[in-house]
């Protein structure tokens, strides 16, 4: 009797760390989750639309600014006097522009042939048409630099956190060159790469929970989008824009990682994220069973079935203990 349970532990100990290995292979292999999670934002390059140096600074690096906040000013006095120049000219054509028509006005009054020419009646026309045209160039060349002017106060143009400033007072701010960077505050998700063996298990609006390395609360997800390719790094294309197939071919092939992006929903308020955070990611729908639960299934059912046997054997021996009373 001691062998035969001896040797009844002894099989159920080696199936349960069967199963535990089973469960250990599906879970790791198949099961949607990874640690290879990035905290990811976008980032705003924010470059002057006018030249000169730069004469307020208004934030300082890791600044929250919300969307219209002024980031800086550059030297507005050029043009303010370019503005003033344009007005003068705007009024200047206007005063030409009203002669001319004024003059067209009368003449076109009088007696053709007679008092005026036809050919000097369509040269006043087309004076004061010129003298139009001007006028609304002035318009637009003031409009211009009123614009200009606008520009030297740059702005922020979404809510977000500045980041690694190194511009200071002084500088001098060329058009187009970016001087500082600016992190959407409103744009954080996550990319989770996933082995390719387990985006069958990736569904759109899949629930997710974010754990960051820090160990601060868990974050709430759920998937937006699974990224339709990634660079094939063992083929590049030849001198003629031939395939370059590499020759070889390793046993051991490592799954791809493929790019899944997640929403963040929920972000407890005193958990501080920041872009290129390291994170856990784990897909909620279609994770396989947790590891060891096919082996404690598995000690339920013997359980259950010992219950069973000396149940069984009680309710068996009843019957003679009650006949020997007799």
């Amino acid at each position: 009797m001691n062998i035969a349970v001896r040797v009844l532990l002894t099989l159920v100990l080696l199936i349960s760390v069967g199963l535990v290995g089973y469960d250990m292979a599906v879970y790791y292999l198949y099961s949607p989750w990874t640690r290879d999670g990035r905290i990811r934002a976008d980032v705003v390059t924010v470059a002057p639309d006018v030249s000169g140096y730069v004469t307020d600074l208004r934030v300082r690096s890791n600044q929250f600014v919300k969307k219209g906040d002024i980031l800086f000013v550059v030297d507005q006095e050029r043009y303010r006097l370019a503005l003033a120049n344009a007005e003068a000219t705007v009024a200047a054509r206007l005063a030409q522009y009203q002669m001319l028509q004024q003059q067209f006005e009368r003449r076109s009054k009088l007696t053709l042939n007679l008092s005026i020419t036809q050919e000097d009646l369509d040269n006043v026309h087309r004076q004061t048409d010129s003298a139009r045209a001007s006028h609304q160039q002035s318009l637009a060349d003031r409009d211009l630099a009123a614009l200009n002017l606008k520009r030297t106060e740059v702005r922020a143009t979404v809510n977000g956190f500045v980041t690694n400033l190194n511009l200071v007072k002084g500088d001098y701010a060329s058009p187009g060159k970016p001087v500082l960077a600016l992190i959407d505050s409103d744009s954080y998700y996550v990319d989770a790469y996933l082995e390719e063996t387990k985006i069958p298990q990736v569904k759109i609006g899949t629930p997710a929970v974010i754990k960051l390395m820090n160990g601060a609360p868990a974050l709430q997800g759920s998937v937006e989008g699974v990224a339709r390719g990634i660079t094939d790094s063992d083929n590049h294309d030849g001198p003629e824009l031939l395939d370059n197939v590499n020759p070889t071919f390793t046993w051991v092939r490592l799954a791809q990682r493929i790019p899944v992006r997640i929403r963040l929903t929920n972000i407890p308020p005193d958990v501080l994220v920041s872009a290129g955070m390291t994170c856990t990611v784990i897909l909620q729908d279609g994770a396989h069973p947790q590891i060891g639960a096919s082996a404690k299934r598995l000690l339920a059912a013997i359980r259950d079935w010992f219950t069973g046997e000396t149940v069984a054997s009680a309710q068996m021996s009843t019957p003679h203990t009650a006949s020997r009373g007799l």
